[in-house]
């Protein structure tokens, strides 16, 4: 499955000014690493955020989200967010906001 290439292009001009941010492909698309770890990724049309656990609790609840879930279990602290959720880039900007927000606290991955 491909993804939004003008979505990824959005995320990529809402982080321009942001240090550290690398990009790798995954989870069908394309990862947007912020200080070497996972914060946002465009998978086809949706979002996927790195969010705080207890945030992303709440979220889901909400139409237009739903869980990352990864070998049957939901995974904690991650949520995918679909298209109709952020129709303008204000929408899309806070986001990634609260992405951002919580990347410096997120541990990063075992190397």
């Amino acid at each position: 499955m491909a993804y939004d290439e003008k979505l990824a292009d959005r995320v990529r001009e809402a982080l321009v000014n942001v240090p550290k941010v690398t990009e790798k492909k995954m989870f069908r698309g394309v990862t947007f690493m912020v200080d070497d770890k996972m914060c946002i990724s465009v998978s086809g049309e949706e979002l996927m955020l790195r969010l705080d656990p207890e945030l992303t609790e709440q979220l889901v609840e909400e139409n237009g989200t739903r869980p990352m879930v990864h070998g049957g279990k939901h995974m904690k602290g991650f949520i995918y967010i679909s298209p109709g959720r952020f129709p303008n880039q204000k929408e899309l900007d806070h986001w990634i906001q609260l992405a951002l927000d919580y990347n410096p606290i997120a541990k990063s991955s075992k190397k």
